[in-house]
């Protein structure tokens, strides 16, 4: 009995034991990463027709061509009105619904954003605004979408609002605070603006944006979580611009995520890890100044400026800081009060901020809330998380838009981060060529692709995305050189006054395979633009190919194109800058008209026509010259069209359109008589009326007429000379007599047969004296039938 007890003890322990290491096995291989699919949208809206932006369409271009090397499948488009932009979210949020627990969803937003009454908006192109009340109306409330994406099964989503700036919409009536409001993300999400909530970036002068540009250097950077990507990004941006944009993010992310990873035998990375963390975890009052506002701009929460004031309260470094502070502080109180979303909220908010840059919001909600605008005498106030703002904070607060680079202030710049923090940026990063112009409606632009490292490259379990030949080329500069930097045109049939000795105009052609495809709705939208069943969204473009906001074009056509757009400034272009102003109510052209046709989807992609580089310019686009759009014929002219399929007929220089041209002499004179007037019967043409009408056609006689003394002429000469009937008929024959007197071309255009039966010389002898008996009005006695001479001509 006791040797089976001492069995099944043994048997017992040896089943838990098996328990252990089985449940110890399942989180193990739970946790290893299945195949990572990713998915993006990217929009660029700049088009508007109050304050074009100089660089959003082109950063969405920079944003969606990084991720598309990332192995992210993207969706991207440009200047969408809000019908578009609305449906290419739907869509969008469907994608990510349908997608699985693996992957990673990215929304990229650049264009104008607004905040009303603690919520913020993305303006479509065609926006209506001109005050508060049209903001909810015409733009998209972005927590619409964002709480839509939050609840798909997606590993991580990720949206960037690069959409903080001066709002040109609103310039009377009530105003509205600046930038954009802070807000809470969702579970599994991480936010970020381009500037601090409540702080707008300044205004952008190259081909990219600094966020645009800082963002995608350090998604390239391999080896960086997601979080880190996001404080790099915040240092550059602010040593970029001298402390004038402070960009911001929030995250709810638990998973891990890097978008590309470096190879074990890369080189050391020039950021010391031991220092970045011993950096972070050091106090601030225990660094030096320059260390010190690092650490806090790094870290950026409120406890970290906070904690360099109370180190460094008179460095000049503490004014900027006591800035970003106050808006921060702002911020958050106001986030606070709208959450509560009750009068009391409001009236407390306005206790503590009375002219602050929400008090218009907190008073537009007291009105909905039926409320008075004036609190109480005795009321409770909420409790906030932030103490109440000191004095010297008043003045940052106390204005609708904050920008840290007003000179009003007079900061001092920044001190630039250790570089043991943040390396110098790569140097093909450091002047990023423009990119090549759009070649349709909605496309984005496509940016020159510099090589990414060979020793980043995107983590191994990332699913590849279907037909990019970014993803799978990242390091092969040949691939590089030869077709993603290059234009790809293709020749078109000819087309107008170009015949068959006339080149035909090549029409450029998207290659789908590079540039992102665009959202259904987009492809829907640019069908209903080419049929003209819809306008083309968008601001007309002024002089010089800038719009009303001043705004360049983006980029230079590389492509051969009468579509393509001038040049960005300072890039060498067609003639120079601003030559092409076009005339349609969008910076590109229409589908349809001039333009090229719809834009195809990428999952179906024509074959493009790669060229080889030309020499020495290896990595560089080939940047040729722009055609001008063709002109097309006014309504009812149909003399310079040719039915389709057929080469037009070549057009002489000499023509002239005020000038009318004889057709080519012809031996033939029966072939020009469907031309030729009724006759005026007379005697002469009874003689021999074929053969007098075979000397040339009328029209050819009638081009070497002296203007106004050979108009005058009567009838008595041609009566009296051998001409055809129609030449009798018309003031104009003169001449035609006096034609056959150069004896050359009296033998070119007529045979010597025909020609010597009218007896010519008597013809010219006629002419010398012709203006006295032209003088007459009326004709000469009826002359003997065997007599030939006119009566005063002495002998013929």
């Amino acid at each position: 009995m006791r040797l089976v007890k001492i069995n099944l003890t043994i048997l017992f322990g040896v089943s838990l034991c098996l328990m252990a290491l089985s449940a110890g096995a399942l989180p193990a291989a739970a946790q290893q990463p299945g195949p990572e699919k990713r998915i993006a949208l990217v929009i660029g809206n700049g088009a508007y027709a109050k304050g074009q932006l100089a660089t959003a369409a082109n950063d969405a271009g920079l944003i969606a061509q990084t991720l598309q090397a990332a192995g992210f499948d993207v969706v991207g488009a440009r200047d969408l009105d809000a019908d578009t932009l609305r449906k290419s979210f739907r869509d969008f949020i469907h994608k990510a619904q349908s997608a699985d627990d693996n992957t990673v969803a990215m929304v990229y937003l650049a264009g104008y954003g607004l905040q009303l009454a603690g919520e913020n908006y993305f303006i479509p192109v065609d926006a209506n605004i001109a005050s508060d009340v049209d903001i909810p109306t015409e733009g998209l409330r972005l927590s619409d979408y964002t709480r839509q994406l939050a609840a798909t099964p997606v590993k991580a989503s990720i949206v960037v609002l690069d959409a903080a700036r001066q709002q040109p919409f609103i310039t009377s009536g009530p105003a509205i605070a600046g930038g954009l409001a802070l807000v809470d993300p969702d579970n599994k999400m991480l936010i970020a603006f381009n500037a601090a909530p409540g702080t707008i970036a300044p205004a952008e002068t190259g081909s990219y944006g600094i966020y645009a540009q800082s963002l995608a250097e350090m998604i390239r950077t391999g080896g960086l979580p997601l979080p880190e990507v996001f404080d790099r990004l915040r240092l550059r941006v602010n040593e970029a611009t001298k402390g004038a944009q402070v960009p911001w993010d929030a995250q709810k992310i638990q998973t891990a995520f890097t978008f590309f990873e470096r190879a074990p035998d890369a080189p050391a990375p020039q950021a010391s890890v031991e220092q970045t963390a011993a950096l972070r975890a050091r106090p601030i009052r225990d660094l030096s100044v320059q260390e010190a506002y690092t650490a806090a701009l790094e870290r950026d929460s409120l406890q970290g400026y906070e904690d360099f004031l109370a180190a460094y309260p008179n460095d000049p470094l503490a004014r900027r800081v006591r800035a970003i502070v106050a808006a921060r502080r702002e911020a958050l109180t106001w986030r606070r009060t709208y959450r509560a979303d009750s009068p009391e909220a409001y009236w407390s908010y306005l206790r503590r901020y009375p002219n602050g840059a929400h008090a218009p919001d907190a008073r537009r909600r007291l009105a909905m809330l039926s409320s008075p605008p004036d609190p109480p005498a005795t009321f409770a106030m909420i409790e906030y998380d932030v103490p109440p703002p000191p004095p010297d904070e008043v003045v940052y607060v106390e204005r609708p838009v904050l920008l840290f680079s007003d000179p009003e202030f007079g900061f001092v710049p920044p001190p630039p981060p250790p570089v043991y923090i943040l390396p110098p940026p790569p140097p093909d990063f450091v002047d990023l060529a423009p990119p090549y112009a759009p070649v349709g409606v909605f496309i984005l632009p496509r940016p020159v692709f510099v090589p990414i490292p060979v020793y980043v490259q995107p983590p191994a379990i990332v699913v590849p995305p279907p037909n990019n030949i970014i993803y799978q080329n990242i390091h092969n500069t040949t691939v590089i050189n030869t077709v993603i930097n290059r234009p790809v045109v293709t020749p078109a049939a000819p087309a107008g006054p170009a015949g068959p000795a006339g080149p035909a105009a090549p029409t450029a052609v998207a290659a789908p395979v590079i540039t992102p495809s665009l959202p259904p709705a987009a492809l829907q939208r640019a069908s209903l633009i080419q049929q003209g069943k819809a306008p083309v969204p968008g601001a007309p473009m002024g002089p010089g190919g800038r719009g009303p906001g001043n705004a360049p074009a983006n980029g230079p056509a590389a492509t051969v194109t009468p579509t393509a757009l001038p040049n960005a400034p300072g890039r060498p272009g067609p003639g120079g800058v601003g030559l092409m102003a076009p005339t349609t109510s969008n910076p590109l052209p229409v589908p349809g008209r001039g333009g090229p046709p719809v834009p195809v989807n990428p999952a179906h992609p024509p074959t493009p026509a790669v060229a080889a580089p030309a020499p020495g310019q290896a990595g560089r686009p080939a940047t040729t010259a722009t055609m001008p759009p063709a002109r097309e014929p006014a309504a009812g002219v149909q003399a310079n069209r040719t039915p389709g399929g057929l080469p037009a007929p070549a057009v002489r220089p000499a023509e002239r359109a005020d000038r009318p041209v004889p057709p080519t002499v012809s031996p033939r004179g029966p072939e020009a008589r469907p031309r030729i007037e009724p006759p005026v019967p007379s005697r002469v043409e009874r003689r021999a009326p074929p053969q007098m009408a075979r000397p040339s056609p009328p029209p050819q006689m009638a081009r070497p007429s002296p203007p106004p003394q050979m108009a005058r002429p009567s009838p008595p000469p041609q009566m009296t000379r051998p001409s055809p009937p129609p030449q009798m008929a018309r003031p104009s024959p003169p001449p035609q007599m006096a034609r056959p007197s150069p004896p050359p071309q009296m033998a070119r255009p007529s045979p010597p047969p025909q020609m010597a039966r009218p007896s010519p010389p008597p013809m010219a002898m006629a002419r010398p004296p012709g203006p006295p008996p032209m003088a007459r009005p009326a004709g000469p006695p009826p002359q003997a039938p065997g007599k030939k001479c006119p009566p005063n001509v002495p002998h013929c």
